[in-house]
């Protein structure tokens, strides 16, 4: 080893480690040569440079790549001595290995030494590639090239003595050093790179913003600690001086800028003399990114830093202001969330910018004065790291989402607290001993490993998020108020119209259903009492003002709950009961109407609130004024808060959504009124004056008056069903709605290929009216020379053929497929329209049919029948031309041309003369459509081989057609071959037609049209069947059929709005491995197999595109053309990825038809060539557009861990989205990286935002920005991984897309459209914040499931949000493709909420946020994304469970709260209805059923059913069945069925939707949308009491898998199985026990969707588990839950491998509920008891004996049974292994005990055998109730010491429950149909006979390997 220094020997001498390669770097050391530079260990991260170079060079000289090596060693070493750091010895060992081998294997090459060697290499390397290309390179090759310099210089001065380095090396060295800077990786703009200057480089309006951006003549100087000036090159290398920003960011933020002033300065200006930016492009930017500030300046009435002087340094200024904006936000970190305390932030530097700028100024002299440059990091520093540690603090107090949400500060509390002027208390720069920074957290010893803070907390602010039901009433307590008042008011009439028919206009029904003000108090009361408590946390944090608020509303509601009741008492005639002691409290008072002045009072307010709604103008202004007076008249109605202000709509708006509401509401009333309320008033009536004498148990409150117990019991699910039932009402609403709105819209007009074809002629224009823009001029020249229609055509040419290019990439359609679609550029060829084939298929064979069988003689009579059909006129004018110049253009002879052209004469004057059918006989003509078949065929064969062979057959066909027109077509055919000799003397008698040019169809135009020829003459059956893959039939007709809905019209690309896509991605799947596809589930079936049966012809498709060697797929290696056809169907990165690109590809597309000639445009998009000038600057062009108007992020957060892990699934992602890098370079990645670095002595772990690119062969770093800690800690992982990256998109707008999303080709042409909608003004001066844009659910056809939820998926992103966004006017942000205004949303907050838990559903947080904060969210149908869905059972109910659990924490949210207050009463209907109520009436449901069985239970173990229910009257009433029955609706999944019914119509028909309902139900639709009814209602619930709400990772893969039983009873025992089998017994006992002359049919219908919802709930996991009912497999699974009941739990031992770990893992939120959450638990399993209590009445040994003695002594035997279980298990622990004798006599007297207390049981007390099993049935659930309370007190009991006690006792729970659901499955796998019915219903036709095909092979290679 060659080396100047002595470190070498060091090194050889220290202690060698083993030399042994560590197996992680074997492994990747045969990824590639280049791997080990990627390998590097966080702490070494400066040495990867040195080894990318050395790989690099080491084809070209081995010793020099050897001794860059031994550079990075000796670096290594220097940087970690002891090899301290994390893998820092392996990696060391490893390259020490490298480095002794390639001792030995290298020699320098150049020279005789290595000091001269590396010298003489770097000089050739300048000269080479600097000194010669800079002239010719790219600036990313120069870029590249610099930083090898770089790095070879640093190797050569260690390996060379400084002394002895020539001249002329340093001379090239410092030239490098110079310029290095300038030639750095740039992301689309190359600023100041060297090199051939890219085309986006040369854009005037590129050029305009850098001239803006370098106008620093004028701003003061920087003096350097020694002493030197600092020049600056633009104003924001100005502002990282002064300020200390980092230099990536500065480098982000610049280009962020230059692209934003430069799209928003192009549009609609004029090209010419474009030099400067406008002035308004600048105040417009201004305007955008300061409204928010300005806002926040307004509110807290202090005056905006945005101070710009007139004159020439205005737009100097407004750029600093806008520059020192962008810096803070692009730095900020995780501060971006919190857009108020950037506002702080920007407005304090505000300040000491103006300061430095204008108040230093030197007024003598002119000159300004110097200031002292910051350090690089002293904002991230000073500024950003200390708000940072405040929230990690708080952060830590969330203990991973476990503690409450009341116990911690999260981002919202934070930001809120810069809404108020206690922010400018913080100082600047930060006042650290401030309130806000101090915290009293003291980490303790024992929770420094879980790093928890404890201690005082802070307050929360403003509001707070408690755990309780009660946030639902009080975020829509006039929703609720309404709609008990309706209840009260319509029970009150009812009650008398059952005695008067006049009821309504009685003056004492009058007077009672004004009782409902008394109630309104009330429940007033009850939310001025809410307020109070709900938010007393927050109370140290709110002003005194809202305290007083709060106060004195409680103090009013309080004065009108006792003034209301009183005076209502004194106006009532002779008082009863509680009237009369309210009566009593009035004293004297006469005055009868006191009441109602009272009401009229009390009413004020809210005839206020209505004069407001009916003036939206009016409130909206009133809401936004910071006017001290207009605030205090405000204080009353709501508290004053920085959002939330002014959101009313327009008069328009607030017409139609109230309009609907009123009409809904109107629809319910009546409904409730006539069908639930009404009908059981009469019964009520005779119930409650029947006298019950005697009851069927103990009753302890007998001389009850009135029967209320029944009346309630009666009543209850009656209430229930009244309020959940609007949301039933709200689905028939949407829907009918929703179709009217979409018919409107023009959906589904082209819904079949039928229709495309009857319509396809107006498609071109309609294509060219939405799709092509125009200027006027360029029109009315158009117009003028009559070119218009023949552009518009060819400009839809290339387009249409670009999407079937694509969908044939895509392998939808086949080659022929694609051939019949395609259509010619240009029609100047031919005199007609040239169609696609597909139009035209079968005319030509149809027409020869007609001629030869035509019989009249007349030539009008055919030509009329042939124009009457115009596509087979069409067809038949271009085959007649096309042939024509094809055969004369084949002819080479011009003889033979004349003899062609004589005979086109003939043909074309008899038809002009009308003598066609005289002069040619039609008989002919098949003869020679099969000699043209044959003709074309050999034109399109391959002839390389024999081209003799080829001329001769092709002259041969030629001269056979030739004969046929002349002797069997033509009748004067002789006469028509005189002539030609005639006019064409030739000398030499040669045969005719034998020169013939061959090579013509070596062109690619004259094989087109061949091809296209050879199509319209041969294809005869109908084109209704083209394409015959259902996916390209529905893009084909959904593309046509959204030209003719309304869009605004396409800009130019050049004055388009730019856009970026981000997408979020973690670890999931990139592309799927060759393992991964040809892994065999336990069927033996693989994943490719699979889909090769579900997308057969996709499959084949793809077989004939990689065996088509024109295509060139033969040089690629199969198993990764397979792997990509696969990855390319399943919910992976790679698809996700290729469907963004194809916005970059249609822009493209579109710049080449906005700028080309029309020569260009008629020629083609693919045949340009691009070596001809003006196409290759017009290529350039379209790139360089492109680069400016699209951006394409990818955030991989983990990205540089997977990098070096170890993990082949890591490993596997890294290489495959390097790939993707490599493959689309226009494609981003950006991830946090996590280094160990050395800071003051310490290795501390240090993150940085990173952005790369692809390189060569690698990524290259583009940016990199420190931040202040990891990122991810703070909030939820999705939100934060978008936020970490958002800085490094572009553009004015931002569409928000998931990683298992798709896009397509011909929607991606759509996209400057769409776009255009943010700058359409709405109803004054709104503009759009957010576009919501529709999905195709492409997993549809994976399985029945996937069907069902891709079903569901798509009525909700349709019809469902239609409505939401119009009329309705409450859509918000529901994630994946919707687009925002991306400057409005980073200045106020981002695209998402990220605080811990709360916004788990991070993504509709920002449609709250948006419209809170005055945005405007729109939904458009003319354009569509792919979206991917879970599609296995177990997928779907992790997600239905994840997204419960989201509407859970909505529930408790502060957005919520203001958006229910701030609404209007019908815009806050819409909003809880469409959200939050949508769950809580999903458990309304559940809960309902639970109420009814519960009471009836109750009535039929009292015995008041008996004695109450056979009075005639009531047996006969229907009501209470009647009124129930509504709910069934709700609870079997109609509701999801309704909207999915209307969409599926509207856009494919409604017999296809009626006949896709009727499959749907046969395929237990039913069964799925019931059991997910339970999923909801059990974590929306859950999520409410205890918390407990996480992401849960659904996995996104093809579900070919069997669940095993142990599996389903995890994941659905508490949510379905517990709550079924109560049901269960519920519905025995009321069976058992019930009035048997029940016979109501409603009563049958509802008992049957009881029992339908238990079988749903206990067995649907079975029913959808693939191969569920196999024997074998049901064998397995039997074997596993045993081994799984069985295994003892611990510490370390996961939930899946032993029932007690998971059985402690399901109390979890019992360990961090609190008390009122358990309390409430042990007040829900109380329940339980009432079996017990109800049935031992019942038993035959009681006696009829109803004293509580009898329900003692049922307490005794428990305790009796329960004692012998504890001695049994006592005693096999004590006496089971040593005193085996002992344990065996004891087992005998027990039973020998049992044996006879049974005896006496049956024979002395009456003891019969039903009372043994009804004993079972009042038993068990008094165990399993004592179970629960168990697990509630669990704390209590551990300490007692009986904790294993009820472990043991709930393991025999669980064991019975299980045994009891697995014995119907063990019966049903005995049958082998059930297995094959089962698999069919599952999955499609295809995929059964698969299965079968599978499970035989499977079998035979059984016998195979057993042979």
């Amino acid at each position: 080893m060659a080396s100047s220094s002595g470190t070498k020997g060091e090194l050889l001498l220290s202690p060698r480690l083993p030399s042994r390669r560590p197996p992680t770097m074997v492994d990747r050391a045969d990824d590639s040569a280049a791997v080990d530079s990627e390998l590097v260990p966080s702490s070494l991260a400066s040495i990867a440079p040195i080894l990318r170079v050395a790989n690099e060079i080491e084809k070209e000289n081995p010793r020099v790549a050897y001794l860059c090596r031994f550079h990075a060693f000796e670096k290594a070493h220097r940087m970690d001595p002891t090899s301290s750091g994390r893998g820092i010895r392996q990696f060391k060992t490893y390259l020490l290995h490298r480095l002794e081998m390639e001792e030995e294997d290298t020699k320098p090459i150049l020279a005789l030494n290595d000091p001269r060697e590396i010298q003489r290499y770097y000089q050739i390397f300048y000269e080479k590639n600097i000194r010669e290309g800079q002239y010719t390179k790219k600036p990313e090759e120069m870029a590249k090239i610099y930083q090898i310099a770089t790095v070879l210089y640093d190797v050569l001065r260690t390996v060379v003595p400084q002394p002895k380095i020539d001249d002329r090396t340093q001379r090239y060295a410092k030239d490098v050093e110079e310029k290095k800077e300038q030639c750095k990786h740039y992301n689309i703009l190359p600023l100041y790179a060297v090199g051939v200057k890219p085309a986006i480089m040369e854009l005037p309006e590129i050029k305009a913003a850098l001239h803006a951006i370098h106008s620093v003549d004028d701003l003061p100087m920087f003096q350097m600690p020694n002493g030197e000036e600092r020049r600056v090159i633009d104003i924001l290398e100005w502002l990282s001086l002064r300020f200390g920003f980092q230099k990536g960011n500065v480098a982000n933020q610049r280009e962020h800028l230059i692209l934003l002033l430069a799209n928003m300065d192009v549009r609609n200006k004029n090209l010419q003399d474009y030099e400067l930016l406008d002035g308004n492009t600048v105040e417009n930017l201004m305007d955008k990114i300061f409204k928010n500030y300005q806002s926040w300046c307004k509110y807290l009435h202090t005056a905006p830093n945005l101070e710009c002087p007139w004159g020439d340094r205005r737009q100097q200024s407004q750029l600093l202001y806008i520059g020192l904006y962008l810096l803070i936000w692009g730095e900020a970190s995780n501060i971006r969330f919190m857009p108020e305390c950037l506002c702080y932030i920007f407005h304090r530097m505000a300040h000491d910018m103006y300061g430095t700028l204008f108040s230093e100024v030197d007024h003598v002299i002119g000159a300004t004065s110097q200031t002292a440059p910051q350090g690089e990091e002293s904002f991230l520093r000073d500024v950003v790291t200390p708000i940072y540690e405040v929230m990690q603090k708080e952060a830590r107090r969330n203990k991973n989402g476990k503690a409450s949400h009341s116990e911690w500060r999260n981002y919202d509390d934070l930001n809120e607290y810069f809404w108020t002027k206690k922010c400018f208390k913080l100082g600047w720069p930060w006042d650290r001993k401030a309130d806000f920074f101090v915290h009293s957290d003291v980490i303790k010893p024992a929770n420094k490993e879980n790093n928890q803070a404890v201690g005082n907390r802070k307050p929360k602010t403003n509001f707070v998020e408690l755990r309780t039901f009660w946030h639902l009433y009080r975020s829509f307590d006039r929703m609720w108020i309404f709609f008990t008042l309706a209840l009260q008011a319509m029970i009150i009439i009812a009650w008398h119209q059952r005695v008067s028919s006049n009821a309504l206009f009685d003056d004492d029904v009058l007077q009672s259903v004004s009782s409902i003000f008394v109630t309104a108090a009330i429940l007033n009361f009850l939310q001025a009492v809410l307020d109070i408590v709900l938010s007393f946390n927050a109370w140290r944090s709110l002003k005194y003002t809202q305290t007083l608020r709060y106060l004195l509303k409680l103090a009013v509601a309080a004065f009108w709950l006792v003034v209301m009741p009183v005076s209502y008492s004194r106006s009532v005639q002779n008082p009863r009961g509680v009237i009369r002691f309210f009566n009593a409290l009035g004293g004297d008072w006469q005055t009868q109407s006191l009441y109602y002045y009272c009401v009229a009072i009390y009413l004020i307010p809210n005839i206020f609130s209505a004069i407001l709604f009916l003036f939206p103008c009016l409130r909206r202004s009133m809401e936004r004024s910071n006017w001290r007076i207009i605030s205090i008249l405000m204080w009353w109605s709501q508290p004053k808060l920085y959002v939330g202000r002014g959101m009313q709509e327009d008069m328009l708006s607030i017409l139609k959504y109230t309009l609907f509401w009123i009409t809904l509401i109107i629809s319910k009333l009546a409904f409730s009124y006539y069908v639930e309320i009404l009908p059981l008033i009469g019964p009520t009536r005779i119930i409650m004056d029947l006298k019950v004498s005697s009851y069927d148990w103990h009753e302890f409150f007998p001389n009850v008056t009135h029967n209320f117990a029944v009346v309630i019991a009666i009543w209850a699910p009656i209430v229930l069903v009244y309020f959940m039932e609007t949301q039933i009402w709200y689905a028939i609403f949407s829907t009918i709605i929703g179709g009217i709105y979409g018919a409107f819209s023009h959906l589904g007009e082209i819904r079949t290929l039928g229709m495309l074809r009857a319509r396809f002629e107006s498609v071109p224009s309609a294509f060219s009216k939405r799709l092509v823009p125009y200027s006027k001029d360029e029109s009315q020249q158009h117009q003028r020379d009559d070119t218009l229609e023949r552009i518009n055509i060819a400009k839809f040419s290339q387009m249409w053929n670009e999407f079937i290019l694509s969908m044939r990439n895509e392998d939808l359609i086949s080659h022929r497929e694609k051939n019949l679609l395609l259509v010619p550029y240009s029609s100047s060829d031919v005199s007609v329209v040239q169609w696609p084939p597909f139009l035209l298929a079968s005319k030509i064979p149809i027409a020869l049919d007609m001629a030869k069988d035509f019989k009249e003689r007349e030539d009008a009579d055919l030509i009329r029948k042939i124009k009457n059909d115009d596509f087979m006129y069409f067809a038949i004018i271009e085959c007649y031309e096309t042939l024509r110049d094809l055969l004369l253009a084949l002819l080479l002879d011009k003889g033979d041309k004349k003899i062609i052209w004589q005979i086109c004469q003939e043909v074309e004057s008899s038809i002009q003369q009308r003598r066609f059918l005289m002069e040619f006989k039609m008989s002919g003509l098949p003869m020679l459509s099969d000699k043209l078949d044959k003709f074309l065929n050999l034109l399109m064969a391959d002839h390389e081989d024999d081209r003799q062979l080829y001329r001769s057959q092709i002259i041969n066909t030629l001269q056979d057609i030739v004969e046929i027109i002349i002797q069997d077509v033509m009748i004067n055919g002789r006469e028509v071959l005189e002539k030609a000799h005639e006019l064409h003397h030739d000398e030499k008698k040669e045969q005719k037609f034998e020169k013939v040019n061959i090579d013509l169809l070596q062109s690619g135009p004259w094989m087109e049209k061949v091809v296209r020829l050879h199509l319209l003459l041969t294809v005869k059956e109908s084109a209704i069947n083209v394409p015959m893959n259902l996916e390209a039939r529905r893009r084909i007709t959904f593309f046509a059929n959204s030209l003719f809905m309304i869009m605004p019209s396409a800009p130019k690309v050049r004055n388009m709005l730019s856009f970026s896509v981000l997408t979020p991605y973690y670890k999931e799947s990139v592309l799927y491995s060759t393992e991964e596809l040809n892994k065999e589930n336990e069927d033996g079936i693989t994943t490719l197999f699979y889909l090769q049966k579900i997308y057969p012809d996709e499959w084949k498709n793809y077989e004939e595109r990689i065996n088509d060697l024109k295509l060139d797929h033969a040089n690629k290696d199969r198993s990764e053309l397979d792997r990509q056809w696969v990855s390319y169907r399943g919910q992976t990165l790679a698809r996700t990825v290729r469907g963004m690109m194809y916005y970059r590809e249609t822009l493209e597309l579109q710049c080449f038809l906005d700028f080309a000639d029309d020569n260009a445009i008629f020629g083609g998009y693919r045949a340009i060539d691009v070596k001809h000038r003006d196409y290759r600057i017009l290529k350039e062009r379209a790139q360089a557009l492109a680069d400016l108007k699209f951006t394409y992020v990818v955030s991989c957060q983990v990205y540089g861990n997977q990098k070096k892990s170890s993990d082949a699934h890591d490993r596997s992602c890294y290489v495959n989205i390097l790939n993707l890098m490599l493959a689309y370079p226009s494609l981003r990645v950006a991830y946090i990286d996590e280094r160990e670095e050395t800071i003051g002595g310490k290795t501390e772990k240090v993150y940085y935002s990173v952005l790369v690119k692809g390189g060569e062969k690698l990524d290259e770093e583009i940016y990199r920005i420190k931040l202040p800690g990891p990122p991810t800690e703070i909030g939820e992982g999705k939100p934060e991984n978008q936020n970490h990256a958002i800085i490094f998109t572009r553009g004015e707008s931002l569409q928000t897309i998931d990683m298992n999303q798709d896009n397509y080709f011909e929607e991606a042409f759509k996209m400057r459209n769409v776009l255009e909608e943010f700058l359409k003004t709405r109803h004054g001066e709104r503009r759009p914040t957010i576009l919501g844009l529709r999905e195709h659910i492409f997993t549809g056809s994976v399985s029945s499931l996937a069907w069902f939820m891709s079903n569901q998926e798509t009525s909700f992103v349709t019809i469902g949000q239609r409505v939401l966004a119009n009329p309705l006017r409450v859509r918000f942000h529901y994630g994946h493709p919707d687009i925002f205004d991306r400057i409005f949303h980073l200045t106020r907050g981002g695209i998402s909420k990220a605080s811990k838990t709360i916004n788990l559903s991070e993504d509709i947080f920002s449609g709250y946020n948006s419209t809170l904060r005055r945005g405007y969210v729109t939904h458009h149908e003319y354009i569509q994304v792919g979206k991917g869905r879970d599609v296995g059972m177990n997928q779907i109910s992790l997600f239905e469970a994840k997204v419960a659990n989201g509407n859970g924490e909505q529930t408790l949210c502060r957005d919520v709260y203001r958006l229910g207050h701030q609404f209007d009463f019908y815009r806050m209907l819409s909003f809880y209805f469409t959200t939050v109520g949508f769950y809580f009436s999903s458990m309304v449901t559940v809960l309902t059923v639970y109420l009814f069985l519960y009471g009836r239970s109750y009535m039929a173990l009292s015995g008041l059913e008996r004695h109450i229910l056979q009075d005639s009257s009531i047996h006969q009433s229907k009501a209470l069945e009647e009124a129930l029955a509504t709910q069934s609706f709700f609870q079997l999944g109609l509701l999801l069925v309704l909207p999915m019914v209307m969409e599926i119509g509207l856009e494919r028909g409604f017999r296809n939707a009626i006949g896709d309902f009727i499959v749907m139900q046969l395929q237990l639709a039913s069964v799925f949308f019931t059991f997910q009814l339970g999923t909801k209602a059990h974590y929306y619930g859950r999520t409410l009491l205890h918390g407990g709400s996480k992401y849960r990772a659904t996995g996104r893969g093809f579900v070919v898998f069997h669940a095993k039983f142990a599996d389903n009873y995890r994941l659905y025992s508490r949510s379905h199985f517990v709550k079924g089998l109560e049901l269960f017994m519920l519905l025995i006992v009321y069976e058992v026990y019930g009035d048997s002359s029940r016979s109501s049919s409603l009563y049958f219908f509802i008992t049957f969707s009881m029992w339908f919802l238990v079988a749903s709930w206990l067995f649907a996991p079975f029913v959808f588990n693939p191969s569920g009912f196999e024997w074998q497999k049901t064998v397995d699974d039997w074997t596993d839950w045993k081994r799984w009941m069985g295994n003892r739990g611990g510490i370390g031992i996961a939930p899946d491998k032993s029932w007690e770990s998971w059985w402690n893992e399901e109390q979890e939120h019992l360990k961090y509920t609190n008390l009122r959450g358990r309390l409430l638990e042990i007040l829900l399993a109380f329940r339980f008891f009432m079996y017990q209590y109800g049935i031992v009445y019942h038993l035959k040994i009681s006696q009829g004996n109803k004293d509580i003695l009898v329900y003692g002594l049922s307490w005794f035997v428990m305790a009796t049974v329960l004692l012998v279980l504890k001695m049994v298990s006592m005693g096999r622990r004590k006496f089971g292994t040593d005193f085996q004798l002992m344990f065996r006599i004891l087992k005998a007297l027990l039973f020998l005990g049992f044996v006879s207390v049974m005896t006496v049981l049956f024979v002395v007390c009456g003891l019969v055998v039903s009372d043994i099993l009804a004993s079972i049935l009042a038993f068990m659930p008094t165990g399993w109730a004592l179970v629960l309370i168990a697990q509630a007190c669990r704390p209590l009991l551990k300490g007692i010491g009986i904790w294993d006690s009820v472990r043991e006792l709930a393991r025999a729970y669980e064991a019975i429950m299980g045994l009891v659901i697995f014995m119907p499955i063990v019966v049903l796998s005995w049958f082998p149909f059930v297995s094959e019915f089962q698999t069919r219903l599952l999955f499609n036709q295809a995929f059964s006979r698969g299965l079968q095909i599978s499970m035989i092979l499977a079998g035979k290679k059984d016998k195979t390997s057993s042979t």
